[in-house]
C-alpha cells in the first residue's frame, strides 16, 4: 500500500536520477503535484469524512492532513479536480499541464507495479487549440538588428547574439550556457546543451561564426573600461559587463530595449526569432525532420506548427503537386 507522498518522492527521484530532468522540470512536477494533494486532503478527504459523521464534519474546518494512498484516487477524485480547477476559471494550458503531471506519475507507478491502473486514462483531456507562432519577415529581422551599437564592445556583443539566434533557432537558455569548447569554427558548428540535457550538434551560418570568432577575441573582452570589465570567467562564451556569464533576464531585458527603438509592433521575443528562422527554413525547403533535429525537438508534433505559418509556403506546396495548376504565365492569361 503506497502512501501518496510516497509515491510522488520515488518518482522525482527516478525523473532526477534515470531521465536526467532539469531542476526547472523536477520543480514543475513537484507543483503540480503537491496542488493535487492539497486538492485531494481539503476537498475529498473532508468530503468522505463528513458522509461518515456529523460530528466529523464539524470539526473540519481546517484542510485534513491525514496521509492518503495511491489507490484511493480513482477516476471520480480526478474528475472533481477537474471541476474545482474550473471553478477557479483555470486556463486549458494549465489544466492540461496538471493533468499530464498525473498522468505522467500515475503512468511510472503502473509501469513500476506500485499502482494496478492509471485513473487518468478513464479521462479525457481538453483541446488546446495551437496558437500559431508569430514571425518576422526578413526586413523586420534586420530591423531588429541594426539597433545594436557595434562600434561598442557590448553593442557587438549583442548583435552577435542575435545573429545567432536567428542562425541557429536556439533557445535562449541554450545560447547563455553556451561554452568557447562547443564552438568549431573550422566547421561552423556548435555543440549545444537542450532541454533534458540532451546534446545536439547545430550548423551555424558562415556570417555567424564570423561574428562569434570578433566576439570572441574582441580586444576589449580583457580590459576595463567605462562600461564593462573585463572576461572573469574564461569557458563562457557570452559575458555581462561585469565580465561573468550572461543570463537569460538580461537577454530578455536588452533585446526589449532593442525591439522599442526599433518601433516594431507586438508581442517579440528572443522566442520569435527560434520560430521566425525555422518559418524560413520551410520556406526555402528544409524538410520538417531537420528542422526538427536542428531546433531540438522531441516530438515531430511540435515542428509541424510551422506549416500553419506561411500561407506562401502552402500556395506553393498545392501549385507544384496539383496536377491541374497552372503555370504562372498561363494564370496571367486568364
Amino acid at each position: 500500500m503506497l502512501a501518496f507522498g510516497e509515491g510522488v518522492y520515488k518518482y522525482l527521484n527516478y525523473l532526477r536520477v534515470v531521465k536526467n530532468a532539469s531542476e526547472h522540470t523536477l520543480r514543475n512536477y513537484g507543483l503540480d503535484l503537491e496542488g493535487f494533494k492539497l486538492f485531494f486532503e481539503k476537498e475529498v478527504l473532508k468530503l468522505q469524512a463528513e458522509q461518515l459523521s456529523p460530528k466529523i464534519a464539524s470539526a473540519l474546518k481546517a484542510p485534513v492532513q491525514t496521509p492518503f494512498l495511491v489507490s484511493d484516487i480513482d477516476k471520480r477524485a480526478i474528475r472533481s479536480y477537474l471541476a474545482a480547477m474550473a471553478a477557479k476559471a483555470a486556463t486549458k494550458k494549465t489544466v492540461l499541464r496538471r493533468l499530464s503531471s498525473l498522468r505522467s506519475f500515475f503512468k511510472y507507478l503502473v509501469k513500476e507495479r506500485m499502482a494496478e491502473h492509471n485513473p487518468l486514462d478513464e479521462i479525457d483531456a481538453p483541446k488546446l487549440e495551437k496558437k500559431i507562432p508569430p514571425s518576422l519577415s526578413y526586413d523586420q529581422v534586420m530591423r531588429l538588428f541594426d539597433q545594436a551599437d557595434t562600434s561598442s564592445y557590448l553593442g557587438f556583443r549583442d548583435r552577435c547574439i542575435m545573429e545567432l539566434f536567428y542562425s541557429s533557432g536556439l533557445r535562449i537558455s541554450e545560447l547563455v550556457g553556451l561554452e568557447r569548447q562547443h564552438f568549431d569554427e573550422r566547421n561552423f558548428r556548435l555543440r549545444v546543451l537542450g532541454k533534458g540535457k540532451k546534446e545536439r550538434i547545430v550548423p551555424i551560418t558562415q556570417t555567424a561564426a564570423k561574428w562569434l570568432k570578433d566576439y570572441l577575441e574582441h580586444p576589449e573582452r580583457h580590459r576595463d573600461i567605462d562600461d564593462h570589465m573585463a572576461e572573469a570567467d574564461d569557458k563562457a562564451i557570452f559575458l555581462n559587463k561585469w565580465g561573468k556569464r550572461l543570463t537569460v533576464r538580461s537577454v530578455d531585458r536588452k533585446f526589449q530595449e532593442y525591439l522599442k527603438a526599433s518601433g516594431l509592433v507586438g508581442k517579440i521575443t528572443p522566442h520569435t526569432i527560434r520560430h521566425t528562422i525555422a518559418t524560413h527554413w520551410l520556406e526555402k525547403g528544409m524538410d520538417l525532420k531537420t528542422i526538427q533535429v536542428l531546433l531540438g525537438h522531441s516530438s515531430l508534433s511540435t515542428t509541424t506548427i510551422y506549416t500553419q505559418v506561411s500561407s506562401r509556403l502552402k500556395r506553393e506546396v498545392y501549385e507544384k503537386a496539383h496536377p491541374f495548376a497552372l503555370s504562372k504565365e498561363e494564370a496571367a492569361e486568364l
